[in-house]
């Protein structure tokens, strides 16, 4: 069984790069329509209008909240202006509705496809719209774009220090930059990884993995650095409980943060118990990618999928 799934959950993340099944996806409405009763359970909605009554009813609840717009790979200028325009909307929605939100985006959505430059001035814009007191989480991307997100990341968070990145613990390289970005201050946001990997890039999913998370999370606590322990894994939950009471972190230090949809119970459990908690929210219409890769994180998932189909 475990077998099988790990080559479906391969199998999911090679379809989510597919262009071609992407733009047919987008092109054919019938199929977009089927396939988006199944999106629905994981995204805010498919504009900020829908996914805002949401966050804040989620605030309402207790919960820190993050909001990105889906995107990436954007290839013109005009797409990329678009999409930096959207997210200072997002910043002008949480000031609006005073949520309690950070807002999180991949480079490549912002022009890094295209160039560092142009990424790196549409990032200041939307910091600037932020005047420094609304957190930006910038996402994990593919290995083949970690030296850029890292290079951009570095720079912009020298004029902005609200700027925080994601770093994948499955990828061996992170070893060296967490060494590198522990040397900042801007809140380091620990995933397991979710993007296919050439092979020999990444560590496979278990025990080794595992520990190479909760050793990120232990040097982060330990030298109280900002830290997001992004993960649905109940078992590393547990573990991180523990590190944060040995630790005994302020508040503002960390949080157990959450994909909206997946294994919300865990949070509300850990919230109950008085851990700082965080749900995190996309919305657009670029879900196909986003679909996929929740779906690959446990392949059963398929099941549901369906389920939410025909219902």
């Amino acid at each position: 069984m475990d077998e099988l799934l790990l080559m479906g959950s391969s199998a999911l993340k090679k379809i989510a790069l597919d262009k071609n099944a992407k733009e047919y996806l987008l092109n054919n409405k019938p199929l977009y329509q089927i396939l988006r009763k199944a999106a629905n359970r994981y995204i805010g909605g498919e504009t900020l209008e829908e996914t805002i009554p949401k966050v804040l009813k989620e605030n309402n609840n207790g919960f820190k909240c993050s909001i990105e717009f889906m995107g990436e790979n954007i290839k013109t200028e005009d797409e990329v202006n678009q999409a930096t325009q959207e997210f200072i909307r997002i910043v002008q929605g949480i000031r609006k509705q005073n949520l309690n939100s950070t807002i999180s985006l991949d480079l490549s959505h912002i022009g890094l496809a295209i160039s560092s430059d142009l990424c790196l001035n549409k990032l200041y814009q939307i910091c600037e719209a932020t005047q420094n007191d609304i957190e930006i989480i910038i996402s994990a991307e593919g290995v083949e774009r970690t030296d850029m997100v890292i290079e951009t990341y570095k720079k912009a968070s020298k004029k902005h220090p609200n700027l925080a990145i994601t770093l994948q613990a499955y990828l061996y390289r992170s070893k060296d930059d967490f060494q590198d970005l522990i040397r900042e201050d801007g809140r380091i946001r620990i995933v397991k990884g979710a993007f296919y990997t050439p092979e020999g890039h990444s560590i496979p999913r278990g025990k080794k993995l595992d520990d190479r998370y909760l050793d990120y999370v232990d040097q982060l606590l330990s030298k109280n650095h900002k830290c997001s322990i992004a993960t649905h894994h109940h078992e590393i939950q547990q573990e991180a409980k523990l590190l944060i009471d040995k630790y005994n972190p302020d508040n503002e230090l960390y949080e157990f943060e959450s994909l909206y949809g997946i294994q919300t119970e865990q949070l509300v459990k850990l919230k109950k118990e008085g851990y700082m908690t965080k749900l995190y929210f996309v919305y657009g219409h670029e879900w196909y990618l986003y679909l996929c890769n929740r779906i690959a994180e446990y392949p059963l998932n398929l099941f549901r999928a369906l389920n939410d189909i025909v219902e």
